[in-house]
Formats: structure tokens, C-alpha cells, sequence
């Protein structure tokens, strides 16, 4: 478990945030540029000192203000990697990863060199200096150098806000491997939901130095905090389903999801994986019968919870599909013309390709490789 409670006052800027979140996972600082998640993750290294506050991970106090507690951050056995990936420019990419082991030869080490450049597809790379490497391949070997440091935290700064398209591509995949194959926590602060989307298992929500809400990516998916933060066009719900079956030739999967079975877009995910999948608001349409001759191919049954104002002319409705949530926006004179109301049976209506773009394999327990 990772715990924290930390008050920073600046000028014209106060951080007051607290959550506590479990670990391992990835524990997603979410926001607006300006909202605090640098400031708070620079606390959490110990760069920064709380005015008042705690911090504690997995039991051990890193931060106690009124105990009158600061381990220094080169004693906190945390691994940061910034923005910019702040390689040595006279090394190699193995000085730069060996710098890393070196800062942890004191500790026992769990992490082994050959399985970090193996895991990061940094071996071609061993020779080559920063100068000679793409922004994902830096980042990459800043990945690297973090773990080679035998870290028991990992905290990443937006790695892949100074990349293009095509590079955060390229790393993202490498992100999601470390989540999948090592139990070293992570906090990554991002306000790409999308990145989120891929990678977290917790967020907590931050909004001008506070925590609007926190807890799990399917959870605060469905809060009217997280509307608050994201465009319309980024509104709907998290849902995560288990592989049923598959259509190679037609890159689909189907998903059992709450009560029904979902058909997503999705390649290279085995029968029995766990998928998270995004149904955006704005791709649901709702019935009240049964409906035929339509190209679309999901309908899931399920029960209207709540109806809520979205905007002046529509609404958020949030439907119940056998223990999972959907949420579908549609105009008011839509909801008056289909008279609905809580307790409703709908049918929820969601065209595969819709997903395309949101639907991410998960993982199972992490577990460090010996």
C-alpha cells in the first residue's frame, strides 16, 4: 500500500492531496497541466519537502512531518524517470545502465542487467550513445537505468510527453511489459487518458492541488469528478471482460462482459485474457425492444440505474448490464421520446469498431522474474 497525505503551500499554488492506493500496480496521477502531479510525485522522491504530511509504502515511513521524519531520497530506493530521459552524454547506453546498478550495489539485486535489456529491447543499443538514439530509445534505456537502481517505487514524470505519435507508440508496449512482468509499484503521471487507460490499475484524479476522487480505473471511470477533467469525447465507461473467442482473419475478439458478450476490436489476445475496453458515451445507443436488421453487432441487456443532465440538451444515462456499467449519452427529447426512467430495461447498442483504439489486453498478477 502506498499512503500519502502532503500539504505544499507556494504563492499562488497549494497541493493538499491524500489517498491511499494499492500495491503493486500502476497508480496513475491524472490532470490538467497545472493541477499538481509533478509537485506531488517530487514529495513522494523526497526533492521536495511537505510543509506538513506522511508517506508511507508498504509500511515504511518515507515522510513524517510531525515525527519530524525525511529519509533522503537517495536512501528511499526510488526510481525516477523525468520528461526528458537526462542520459550521460559521454557514456554508452550500458555506462548509463551500469550507472544505475552502481547507485544500488549496496542493495540486493533483484533486478538483473541482462533481463532489463532484454525486457526493454535495449541489447542492439549496449554500444550507441544518447546522441545516436531516437526519443523512445532514450527513454527506454532511462527506463533502464530507473530499474537497474533496484528500486521498490517507480516514478514517471509524463515519459512520453516530449514524443511524437509514432515514438510514444513505440514505447508504450515496453511500459505495459514492466507492468506485466515486475512487482516494483509505480506511480506515472500523465494527462493522456489514454496512456492511463493502458497502463493504470489505480487512479487518483487531481484538479487544481486537490484529489477530486480516487480509486480504480472502472470506478472513476463512471465519477462526474473525472467529467470534470476530461472533454465530452472522453467520457464513458471502463469495463474489463474476459476473451471467449476470436476472429483472427477479422482482428475481432468477444468479451464476456457483465451479463452479455461484447465483439471489440482487438489482435493477439488469447482465449481467457483479461481485456479493459472503453465504450464512449457518445458510441452507445439505447433501445427499448429488441433490434433487427441493423449492422451493428453488440446489444447488451441491460437495466437503467440512474439518468443524469449532461448539458443543456442532453442527458447521461447509466445502464446496468449484468454487473458491469455502460454509460450512454443521448438527447433529452431522445430520453422523453423512449419515456425513460430508473429501472427501465434497455438494450445498450455498441458498434465494434467503435472500440477500436480502446480496447487494452490486461495483465495478471505481477510478479518479479527471479
Amino acid at each position: 500500500m502506498l499512503r500519502v497525505s502532503l500539504l505544499k503551500r507556494r504563492r499562488e499554488f497549494t497541493l493538499d492531496a491524500a489517498f491511499n492506493a494499492p500495491t503493486p500496480g500502476v497508480i496513475a496521477l491524472f490532470g490538467r497541466s497545472g493541477s499538481g502531479k509533478t509537485t506531488l510525485i517530487d514529495m513522494l522522491a523526497g526533492l521536495l519537502p511537505p510543509d506538513e504530511g506522511e508517506v508511507q509504502l508498504a509500511g515504511t515511513v518515507l515522510t513524517d512531518t510531525r515525527a519530524r521524519l525525511a529519509v533522503a531520497p537517495e536512501r528511499r530506493r526510488i526510481g525516477y524517470v523525468f520528461q526528458d530521459a537526462r542520459l550521460f552524454p559521454h557514456l554508452t547506453v550500458a555506462g548509463n545502465l551500469r550507472y544505475g546498478q552502481k547507485r544500488a550495489s549496496h542493495v540486493p539485486q533483484y533486478i538483473r542487467f541482462e533481463e532489463v535489456t532484454g525486457l526493454l529491447g535495449l541489447d542492439a543499443l549496449l554500444r550507441r550513445r544518447p546522441h545516436e538514439l531516437s526519443g523512445g530509445e532514450r527513454q527506454r534505456v532511462a527506463l533502464g537505468r530507473a530499474l537497474l537502481s533496484q528500486p521498490q517505487l517507480l516514478l514517471l514524470d509524463e515519459p512520453l510527453a516530449s514524443l511524437d505519435a509514432a515514438r510514444r507508440e513505440e514505447v508504450l508496449p515496453y511500459l505495459e511489459a514492466l507492468r506485466d512482468w515486475l512487482s516494483i509499484p509505480m506511480v506515472y503521471v500523465s494527462h493522456q487518458f489514454e496512456e492511463v487507460l493502458r497502463l493504470a490499475t489505480y487512479i487518483v484524479l487531481l484538479e487544481a492541488g486537490s484529489v477530486l476522487a480516487a480509486g480504480p480505473v472502472e470506478e472513476v471511470s463512471l465519477s462526474a469528478q473525472l467529467r470534470r477533467v476530461v472533454t465530452q469525447d472522453l467520457v464513458g465507461a471502463v469495463l474489463t471482460g474476459v476473451v471467449t473467442a476470436l476472429d483472427a482473419g477479422a482482428g475481432t475478439a468477444e468479451l464476456a462482459i457483465g451479463g452479455g458478450r461484447l465483439q471489440v476490436s482487438l489482435r493477439e489476445a488469447p482465449l481467457g485474457a483479461r481485456v479493459r475496453v472503453q465504450l464512449l458515451a457518445r458510441d452507445i445507443i439505447l433501445a427499448i425492444q429488441p433490434i433487427q436488421g441493423l449492422s451493428v453487432r453488440n446489444a447488451l441487456l441491460g437495466t437503467v440505474t440512474e439518468i443524469t443532465p449532461d448539458d443543456a440538451a442532453a442527458v447521461l444515462v447509466r445502464v446496468d448490464v449484468g454487473g458491469a456499467i455502460v454509460l450512454a449519452r443521448i438527447t433529452e427529447s431522445a430520453r422523453a421520446a423512449l419515456r425513460l426512467s430508473p429501472g427501465d430495461a434497455v438494450w445498450a447498442l455498441v458498434k465494434a469498431v467503435s472500440t477500436r483504439g480502446h480496447a487494452f489486453r490486461l495483465f495478471g498478477t505481477p510478479q518479479r522474474r527471479a
